[in-house]
């Protein structure tokens, strides 16, 4: 976890953003973001957490220009990449890149490593061959890979060497931010802590910035200074991690901690898991309202009538919940007939 300045400059802004695609049928879209707001503060690591479908791999592609807003826009550091020529486009994205969560598939099988760590920098024309290799040797020894990697090829390398060389190939471009998409959800549990760490440590020397994105909470309480909660494409709840990890404000937020697994036996444990009812509704046809309703168990009539606004309870946290208070959410609701009508109108209206 990053030391960061609560005045240090943003530099990523997302304002209204909305990703649509089309159905395959065409007669339709897929709502995968659908109106976030947020900023992300230089050298700090900004978490992005939620259920599968909530559209956090969106988010991060669309951070790093491999995805165009539908409506909205993305600040790099100011700038508008879409408002760039083809150009200065090319110069500008270097300094936003991304590490995806497969590191078998980033790499290419017939490739040695060097040639794929160099690879960017061959695109981007910079240096020649030999300084290019040379670098690219530097990059893959700060990530504690030794220099007879570089003659080997993706097959002879473990899951955890695999992330460690993509993770150098970002390195030589030296870039400002780098989106981390659920970077060690494919590696063992036994070498995560090492490859977390690592990027700890090239935060601390390269001043960099991460956008983390996964659903393992473990991950985000052990990385990030910030937090972000994403559900159906909306942000239910943004704030400093150890204020939402400890004291959650959405209903959403509270259900997703619940169900981190505990080391203790189901007697001795304070907080009880509370179980979601039903499924993730489809993005393409969301439900009215507040998006967690159908599913919330402190549902009210006035959630399926409007949509929540974005609200700052607590300074720096901000919630999405018309009942949430600066105290925690809301309680459960014990109203059973007014919570099944509502689950009733969300499955009519899907």
């Amino acid at each position: 976890m990053a030391e960061t300045n609560s005045a240090a400059k943003d530099i990523l802004a997302v304002r209204d953003l909305r990703i649509l695609f089309p159905t395959r049928d065409g007669r339709d879209t897929v709502k995968a973001i659908d109106g976030m707001n947020f900023t992300v503060r230089a050298g700090e690591t900004f978490g992005v957490i939620g259920e599968s479908g909530s559209g956090k791999t969106t988010l991060g592609r669309a951070l790093v220009s491999l995805i165009a807003p539908t409506d909205g826009e993305i600040l790099h550091d100011g700038t508008n990449p879409a408002s760039l020529r083809t150009g200065e486009f090319r110069k500008h994205r270097r300094d936003y890149q991304i590490i995806f969560q497969d590191p078998n598939a980033a790499l290419n099988p017939r490739m040695t490593i060097i040639d794929s760590v160099i690879e960017p920098l061959e695109v981007m024309r910079e240096g020649n061959d030999s300084s290019r290799r040379k670098r690219g040797v530097a990059a893959l020894e700060r990530v504690g890979l030794s220099p007879e990697t570089a003659g080997r090829y993706p097959h002879q390398l473990s899951g955890g060497q695999k992330q460690r060389v993509n993770i150098a190939r970002v390195l030589t471009l030296r870039p400002k931010v780098i989106v981390c998409d659920e970077v060690v959800a494919a590696l063992d549990v036994s070498i995560r802590g090492d490859v977390l760490n690592l990027f700890t440590d090239l935060q601390r020397e390269f001043g960099l910035t991460y956008v983390f994105i996964t659903h393992d909470i473990s991950v985000v309480s052990h990385v990030s200074d910030r937090v972000a909660v994403t559900y159906l494409g909306k942000l239910m709840e943004l704030g400093p991690t150890e204020d939402v990890i400890e004291h959650p404000l959405h209903p959403y937020t509270r259900a997703l901690l619940s169900a981190e697994p505990i080391p203790l036996p189901s007697s001795m444990r304070v907080d009880k898991r509370i179980i979601l009812e039903g499924e993730i509704p489809s993005p393409v046809a969301p439900p009215s309202g507040c998006r967690f309703r159908t599913r919330c168990p402190s549902v009210q009539q006035r959630c399926a009538a409007e949509v929540p606004a974005w609200r700052e309870l607590k300074p720096g946290h901000m919630v999405a919940c018309h009942f949430a208070s600066a105290e925690g959410p809301p309680p459960d609701n014990q109203d059973a007939p007014v919570a099944q009508q509502q689950q009733e109108e969300a499955n009519e209206e899907v």
